[in-house]
């Protein structure tokens, strides 16, 4: 990359950072909405008066606009660990307590309780940790502290992410239309969920970071890998760039100096080749993303994982049985409702768009760059797969593809890309607007 797109990439940066901030800070200030969102059944319920009342996390007035719904935990997390008493925690008797509270529910006692916080990935909040350590210089309050470094960490992430996806797309769309691909990166619908307390800016920046190094070969497969086993560690669909690293792996032939016979495994062992020890360490490299998942996910917090999320959010990894049921919901109430349900059907139509847009530039984009495109069907399916109907155009942001295909399409188009333009500004706008009102949105 040369100084001249770097720079571009930058200031363009720059200028997404403070736009968004700026025009959520704007926007709660110039009007108040009506609560509850009905957007969905259960959000009438969590979005009523008075509900972030003893959520200390939600409730901090510093950059209060970039926290709502999942931005609690992860603050927590990076404050008090994932035990932290301040976090909602879920008891036997499945009831979910506050510090408060104190697991009593008027006589009866109801043991040990299970935080929440455990159904998020460690990074993001570590990465916070870290940050907060030199802004607590600063004299703010814990959680402030937190949310800070959380913005901070997610806008350096999505600074990576455009970088990366500049490099993964110059070659073949040459420079122009690579800045129109990281162009269309930070004005999708859901991009401002990159400069929020989530963990969308810091997954975009590793993954899309792996896939760069990736094309590089040789011993840049050390830092892939180190970025894949980062993004996996951020959120669980990281453990599918273990495709194009996979694939990458292979199409080497580094795997031919390991590929032996028993008898030739006993000589191996007895005396071994460097050149098979080096292929073997680029092996177990090519699959760290799937090491480190598997890693995570025998380890306490992955056993609480599935834990919290089965029983309170009533996710499982790819479970398509489920999936296919919790997604003909929303279409029966998307194809009959329309008059009875008129904010759940908008909401639904962001759902459908996000899934049309995402499968369909990933199968399209699966001749021109097959590691890229794998990868990012793998996001969409693993997403897609594991929970309910609710916030796939949130997660296609991981999803390269996506923006490689759509710049493709465009370039040659100037009426549709001006027109993917208006629309993507104008729904960012309007979903960053409801997020800093506390409202659903992915």
């Amino acid at each position: 990359m040369n100084k001249l797109a770097f720079k571009h990439i930058f200031f363009l940066w720059l200028a997404w950072v403070v736009l968004v901030i700026g025009f959520q800070a704007w926007t709660t200030a110039r009007f108040q909405p009506q609560w509850p969102d009905k957007a969905q059944a259960w959000t009438e319920k969590y979005t009523g008066e008075d509900y972030q009342a003893g959520r200390p996390y939600l409730v901090d007035p510093f950059l209060n606009d970039q926290v709502a719904w999942d931005s609690e935990y992860y603050i927590g997390i990076a404050t008090g660990g994932y035990d932290d008493p301040k976090i909602p925690h879920l008891t036997p008797a499945g009831t979910t307590t506050f510090d408060y509270h104190v697991m009593l529910l008027g006589n009866e006692y109801y043991g040990e309780s299970t935080s929440l916080a455990y159904a998020f990935f460690p990074f993001y909040p570590a990465m916070m940790s870290v940050f907060a350590v030199p802004l607590g210089l600063l004299g703010l309050t814990p959680a402030a502290t937190s949310t800070l470094a959380g913005v901070i960490v997610s806008a350096l992430g999505a600074l990576m992410g455009m970088l990366a996806l500049y490099d993964l797309t110059r070659d073949s769309l040459e420079h122009d239309g690579a800045m129109r691909a990281v162009f269309y990166l930070i004005i999708f619908p859901t991009a401002f969920f990159m400069v929020q307390v989530y963990t969308e800016g810091l997954f975009v920046g590793l993954a899309f970071g792996c896939l760069a190094m990736l094309r590089r070969r040789g011993w840049y497969l050390i830092p892939a890998a180190i970025l894949g086993s980062a993004a996996t560690l951020t959120r669980a669909v990281g453990v599918a760039l273990i495709i194009p690293m996979a694939i990458e792996w292979f199409r080497t032939g580094d795997w031919l100096d390991i590929d032996m016979e028993w008898k030739q495994i006993y000589y191996f062992i007895r005396r071994p080749r460097m050149a098979a020890i080096i292929s073997f360490g680029k092996m177990l490299l090519a699959f760290s993303p799937l090491i480190t998942f598997l890693i995570w996910k025998f380890s306490w917090l992955g056993i609480n994982f599935d834990f919290i999320e089965a029983r309170y959010f009533g996710r499982g990894f790819l479970d398509f049985g489920t999936a296919f049921y919790l997604w003909a919901e929303p279409i029966k109430t998307f194809v009959s409702s329309a008059a009875a349900k008129p904010e759940q059907v908008a909401y639904y139509l962001t759902e459908f768009l996000g899934l049309v847009v995402g499968f369909t530039t990933c199968i399209a984009c699966i001749k021109r760059q097959p590691q890229i495109a794998w990868f990012s069907l793998a996001v969409l399916v693993i997403s897609w797969g594991s929970g309910p109907a609710q916030g796939i155009q949130r997660y296609i942001l991981g999803a390269p593809a996506v923006f490689y295909m759509l710049s493709y399409w465009f370039s040659k188009r100037p009426v549709l890309d001006r027109a993917w333009t208006i629309l993507s500004a104008m729904l960012m706008g309007f979903l960053a607007m409801l997020y800093a009102f506390n409202m659903w949105v992915a």
